[in-house]
């Protein structure tokens, strides 16, 4: 069974940095490519970032580039995503999700490990 785990929300204000963790654990999931969404009340799970499993490779949504990074540590299973120039909209509960495969890595549905979540409140 694989687990993924975020860390690092909290209440910023317009401007400022963050950086999430999304720590995996389990027999494979070193192999598993993450994926970074976010979601608002009643709205989809928008994708934000993904990396393959061995962080050569990374996606991010086209709104977010230039702003949002997403970086692996392979040595500690841990993938992270840097948050700059963060605003208002950018509120919204983070979850991180893993799979084994590495295709539409955008697409919600295609996961099958999820996160809890963990909250990013941008103040203005």
């Amino acid at each position: 069974q694989v687990q993924v785990v975020e860390s690092g929300g909290g209440l910023v204000q317009a401007g400022d940095s963050l950086r999430l963790s999304c720590a995996a654990s389990g027999r494979t999931s070193r192999t598993f490519t993450i994926g970074w969404f976010r979601q608002t009340p009643g709205a989809d799970r928008d994708f934000v970032a993904g990396i393959s499993w061995n962080g050569e490779i990374t996606y991010s949504a086209d709104l977010l580039k230039g702003r949002f990074t997403v970086a692996r540590d392979s040595a500690k299973n841990t993938v992270y995503l840097q948050m700059n120039s963060l605003k208002p909209e950018d509120t919204a509960v983070y979850y991180c999700a893993a799979k084994s495969l590495s295709t539409r890595v955008g697409v919600p549905s295609t996961y099958h490990y999820w996160g809890q979540g963990t909250q990013v409140t941008v103040s203005s």
